[in-house]
């Protein structure tokens, strides 16, 4: 029994001699910072959203001038709420980890007890021996915890940096279409008024001058559909900022198309090693293996407690053991595999998931660039073609005032596709960068 007890003291000591575990200096940010960075097309903050001291200077110099894409993202990882919630997600898995790694405190009890042949006093030192023994296999179980941890994080940063990209394009977008739409306005209200004065003074008919007056109707009606847009477009896009209002400047146009679209080879292949779904799903497999293994080792010892007592007239020992009579872990056991078949199902159902998703992803950033340049190189050069060639031909008196005025009508629609369809290339670029990261829901 002496020999049990020195073997347990000097397991403890061997343990103590390591060390005890401590909170890293940046709470692990810095391992969320590189594995997100290797995913993403722009910079990542330095520092982890909230926690320095120069974030609010940063935010404050970026939104002093018209934000781009990029500015937005920075802002939203150094400024969401939402984001420094689940950062501090990562605070309890590393206090964990630091549990994990701390010696069990030991127990003392002392009594006093009075009887008819005197007094008789018992001390008795209890030490924890499975905690001891098992606790290099509890901080494994806990380090893999804290590495999911930290891949769950630098996902939730990836994924806000995809809302918030996706929020500013619309928003743009939204505030484009309403520059136009107000020049459409405009552009009603003096066809309206002109065929109000010509139908007063016999040259029109009522029907030409009802159809100016209906064009000036759906023009303002866009118009106020537009500016909605606009305001749901930036609260949108606020939210995932972390302002209080809407206190930032949007640029007057979308970004440019690129000369050609990205190329990716074996895309399915690169997004497989890539995306952080995946690598967290093998971190569960790990993690529910090893508590396999714990689970197995220690079915049938539910507590071992090693006690050292002493009293006024004796001394000695005591270890207190439950006996599975009735509970031989058989149980625990089928449920730790059961967990873990069950994970192993879903990493499989998430890599079938992640290959369609890229494959969609992919084929939609395509079809999108085709779009917007058929629009950009075909369908406005060739309205404004016929606009220029109408207004010659007005200005020659070949074709009356109606006429030019219907062909102003028939560009309006054509101008709101090409710009939804620029905004829409934006957006697929941003999804496909997500796919290929994990960063979906």
């Amino acid at each position: 029994m002496a020999r049990l007890l020195t073997g347990a003291l000097i397991a403890a000591a061997a343990l103590a001699a390591g060390g005890c575990a401590s909170f890293s200096p940046d709470g692990g940010y810095g391992a969320v910072r590189r594995l997100a960075q290797e995913r993403s097309a722009g910079p990542i903050p330095e520092s982890a959203p909230g926690q320095s001291s120069s974030a609010a200077a940063q935010v404050g110099a970026l939104l002093a001038r018209p934000l781009s894409a990029q500015a937005a993202v920075t802002v939203a990882m150094l400024n969401n709420r939402d984001l420094r919630a689940d950062y501090a997600e990562l605070g309890v898995a590393e206090a964990d980890l630091v549990q994990a790694g701390r010696l069990p405190n030991p127990g003392f009890t002392f009594a006093r007890l009075k009887g008819g042949d005197g007094i008789d006093i018992e001390r008795k030192f209890t030490l924890p021996v499975i905690a001891l023994l098992t606790m290099p296999i509890a901080r494994g179980l806990e380090q893999r915890r804290f590495e999911q941890a930290q891949l769950g994080a630098a996902r939730q940063l990836l994924r806000i940096a995809d809302a918030t990209r996706r929020a500013y394009f619309g928003a743009v977008a939204a505030q484009q279409s309403v520059q136009y739409m107000e020049q459409v306005k405009s552009a009603a209200e003096a066809g309206a008024e002109l065929a109000r004065r010509m139908a007063a003074a016999g040259n029109w008919s009522a029907l030409q001058a009802a159809r100016e007056q209906a064009f000036l109707a759906d023009a303002q009606a866009s118009l106020a559909r537009a500016q909605q847009a606009r305001v749901a477009g930036r609260e949108r896009l606020t939210r995932l900022l972390g302002l209080d209002a809407a206190s930032f400047t949007l640029p007057e146009r979308l970004p440019d198309l690129p000369a050609a679209p990205t190329e990716i080879h074996d895309a399915e292949a690169q997004a497989l090693g890539n995306r952080l779904d995946l690598l967290m799903a093998q971190k569960e497999l790990a993690g529910l293996a090893a508590s396999l293994g714990l689970t197995r080792a220690t079915g049938f010892v539910n507590l071992l407690d090693l006690s050292y007592l002493r009293n006024s007239g004796a001394h000695g020992y005591e270890i207190e053991l439950q006996v599975p009579l009735f509970d031989w872990g058989g149980a625990r056991v089928a449920k730790a595999e059961t967990l873990y078949m069950q994970a192993v199902q879903r990493a499989a159902g998430a890599a079938v998931n992640a290959r369609s998703q890229v494959r969609e992803a992919y084929a939609g950033y395509h079809s999108a660039y085709e779009l917007a340049r058929h629009y950009r190189d075909e369908v406005v050069p060739l309205k404004k073609r016929i606009s220029d060639e109408q207004m010659l031909r007005y200005n020659g008196m070949l074709i009356s005032v109606f006429e030019l005025l219907a062909d102003a009508r028939e560009q309006v629609a054509s101008v709101n596709a090409a710009i939804e369809a620029q905004r829409d290339y934006w957006i697929a670029d941003a999804a496909l960068q997500a796919a290929m990261s994990g960063a979906t829901d």
